[in-house]
Parts: C-alpha cells; structure tokens; sequence
C-alpha cells in the first residue's frame, strides 16, 4: 500500500481544493432555478474524469439533467467496472440553520462542512482521485467507465431510459457505487441492501378561500386538521401501517438472518443521544436495526398550509398540503404501491374536503449477495485499510436507479460507502470527515486489485 499512502500523502491538498471546486456548483435538482449548475457541474466532472486520465469523458444529454460518461479501457479482455455516483445535491432549508454558508465548503474539527460533501460529492470524487491514483502509478488493472448522473436526489427519473439507450457501451461486469456509509468511523461495512421508495405529494381543499377562523371555526371543516387526521390515521398504535394490502408481499425474513443482523454492532443509547431523543419509536416486535433494514416505512416529508409569516393571522385555510413517503422493503413493488397509496387515500376522505394525491417518484429495493466476487473484493479491500472484515448491512435507505441498473443493464451493484451517519446528509451542516475521504481513495485501488484478480 505504500504507492497509495505516497501518492495520497502528495496530492492531500490539491485533492481537497478540487473537491471544493465541485461543491462550491449548487446543483440542487429538484428546484428549476439551478438548471444551469446542473450543467457546471457536468462538465466540473467531465474535465475531472479527463484530468485524472479517462481516453474520453463527455457530457450527454438526457430528458432532464446531463448525464457524463467517461472511459479508461486498457485491455477489452480484462473486467470492467462502472463507477456510478451523482453531482445533484438536496436543498438547503432551512439555510437559517447552517453555521456556515452550504456552498462555501471549509474544514473544521476534521471534516468538511457544505452541502454535498458527503452526499454525494465528497463520496463521489474519491472514485476520481482513486483513478487518477491508479493511472498515475501504473497500477489500473481493469478497464473504467463513469456514469455520474444529475437527478438522484430527485428518483433518476430520465436515467433508466439513458442507460437502456446505451446498453452497448455501458457493458461491465459490476457497478460500484460510494452513496451509502460505515456503522462508524472504526466500523466499516458494506450495504447489502436498500429499501425501496414510493413518494406523493397530497393536497386537501375545503372551502373556496381562506375563511376567518372566528366566523368560521367550528362550522367548515379546516383542511389542515383534516389532513394531520388522515396522515396520522396510517399508522396504527404498534406502528403498522393501516393501508389494506400494504404488507401483502413483505417477505419474512428468517430467525438465522434476523440474528445475523444482530450482530452488527449498535449501542441505542449512543444513536438516541446522536439524534437528541429520549426514546426510539417504530413496528413493536422488530429491533431498531430490523425496522430501517428489513420493514417498510411511512413518512410525512413535510406539511404547509394556511399562515406561516410572522406573527398572527386568524385564518381557516381553503388548502393543506402533505409530501408522504414509504420506504419499502426488496419484495414490494413501488409502482403498486403508489396506486395503492392514491387510491386509498383519496377514497378515505370525508365529505367536508377533497383530496388529490400525486406521485412523484419511486424505485425498487436491491440486495447484493455477499459471495459476489466484487463484494469479496470489497471486503478485502476495507479489511487491508481498516485492520477488521467489514459487517454486511442493509440500509434503511433508497438509491432507485441501483435496481434499475440490475433490470435495465443486468449488473449488480456493489455499494462501498464511507459516510457515517453524524454526516447529516439531506440537512443543515452536512459534513464528511477528512479522514474518511482519505480512506474511501486508498480502499477504492484495492478493491480494483482484488477483483481483477478474482475475475481471472
């Protein structure tokens, strides 16, 4: 290992300031406005991918955000991997609540503080820096292709249909993929699995305009009441969802796996302290490992309505507003689901308002074998840099496109995080350790060298 640490030891700085290049580019997808960063920030990564030493890199349009490809064949008859990672970011809000601004990245208490520096760029770019590593010092034994997409965050919808328009040139034999994270800092484990995700948007009218809650309160059914009603009627006291049909193709999970998954290791004082709760709520009869790995989920994503400004406005609302999501476990099938959720819902609403329900976007749940040759190569790998074997887990979380790769393309996908779960993707002070983006660019070679070899 000592090429990787030299090399690494050389470049720390500059590694580090090119990153910061790349988050400074707000390229929040989901808000119309930053349509042109969306664009920056495709080619901040094609003249990455070309530095770093790609034979092309170009930006490639799809029916939403660009999509940039690269390539590094050395050797057709050698294996090839594709690196999949994303340049979209979430927004900000609320931006009051940052201690720095989101796009200035800057280093404090070892870790790198911005919007994107671990979900997904920070994650994204050790791939590049690893490259770059391995092409520098001679040592690449596979072949490359790079597929960073812009429309993660949003559910990939114009990806699928990309990848099933270049099937020839995206052939690999496995997808690699640093978009998940580590039990903890000393932990390291690979995601052997992701849950799905069925997502809507809910909107509830009543009367024709906002109505003085004095005049009217007690008289009009107010949408909001009516909307936090039907929302919390979803979830029964052992924290089932009510929804018939909903847990129809759940699959149980055996009493050997669930003890397997028992022994990651978990200290439930230290995660409730992490997140400031005094006590964890979820489905009874299921650890809290089991509940974000293995069952299926219902969330509230937000909720507005009615007067929010400052101060206060006696007003009955005509209008509520929810975002509901689901996660969902590998057997369920997002796109039933999303019609089941509609229908359900639109049919349980009282006389006094009307409910539409609009989905937004889905994906399936994924599982990746462990006696896959890439996740052996993977766990070699973070078993050489970290000094222990990494624990399989399944994550509580959802990347679409990873099932769509398996449909579409039909390769597997190996999921090599390095985040930790203090990073606090999707919220305020995201942050990302130094030492982690250090450790993904000296792990990311070896899990190279080892599938090579094990695909001879």
């Amino acid at each position: 290992m000592d090429y990787i640490n030299n090399y690494i030891e050389e470049n720390k700085d500059r590694f580090l300031e090119e990153l910061f290049g790349l988050i400074r580019i707000p390229s929040i997808s989901s808000i119309k406005d930053h349509k042109p960063d969306m664009v920056k920030c495709a080619e901040y990564w094609k003249e990455t991918i070309l530095k770093a030493g790609a034979d092309i890199a170009e930006v490639m349009p799809t029916d939403g955000n660009p999509v940039v490809y690269g390539e590094k064949i050395i050797d057709p008859a050698l294996p090839t991997v594709i690196v999949y990672a994303h340049y979209d970011v979430m927004p900000v809000d609320p931006i009051e609540l940052w201690n720095n601004p989101p796009f200035e990245p800057i280093i404090k208490d070892g870790k790198i503080w911005a919007r994107g520096a671990d979900d997904d760029k920070g994650q994204g770019f050790m791939h590049a820096k690893a490259f770059e590593l391995m092409i520098k010092t001679n040592t690449l034994p596979c072949n490359v292709k790079f597929m960073i997409e812009g429309e993660e965050e949003i559910g990939s919808p114009s990806l699928g249909k990309w990848c099933a328009e270049h099937k020839d040139m995206l052939k690999a034999d496995i997808i690699l993929v640093s978009d998940t994270g580590m039990i903890a800092r000393d932990i390291p484990s690979i995601t052997t699995g992701l849950r799905g995700l069925s997502y809507w948007e809910v909107k509830v009218v009543g009367p024709n305009r906002d109505l003085h809650s004095g005049l009217f309160g007690g008289a009009v059914a107010n949408p909001i009441n009516v909307l936090c009603k039907m929302i919390g009627d979803m979830q029964d006291e052992d924290g089932k969802v009510t929804m018939p049909g909903f847990y129809d193709d759940v699959m149980d999970v055996s009493a050997e796996e669930r003890k397997l998954l028992a022994e990651a290791p978990f200290n439930e004082e230290e995660y409730k302290k992490a997140i400031d709760v005094k006590v964890l709520k979820g489905e009874n009869g299921f650890t809290t490992g089991e509940r974000t790995g293995i069952r299926p989920s219902f969330d509230v994503c937000g909720i507005w309505g009615g007067y929010t400004g400052e101060g206060a406005k006696t007003v009955l609302p005509s209008v509520a507003h929810a975002k509901v999501s689901t996660r969902l476990v590998p057997n369920q099938d997002n796109q039933k689901i999303a019609v089941m959720f509609k229908e359900y819902f639109e049919a349980i609403a009282p006389d006094y308002v009307k409910v539409e329900v609009t989905p937004l976007h889905g994906g399936q749940g994924y599982v990746c074998p462990i006696d896959l040759p890439a996740y052996k190569a993977a766990e070699k790998a973070y078993q050489d840099v970290f000094g222990k074997r990494p624990v399989p887990v399944r994550s509580g979380g959802s990347i679409p496109i990873i099932s769509t790769f398996e449909e579409v393309l039909g390769i597997k996908s190996v999921l090599m995080g390095f985040g930790l779960e203090s990073d606090a993707i999707h919220s305020p002070n995201e942050n990302y350790p130094v030492e982690n983006f250090i450790n993904g660019i000296k792990t990311i070679p070896l899990f190279y060298k080892y599938f090579a070899e094990m695909m001879k």
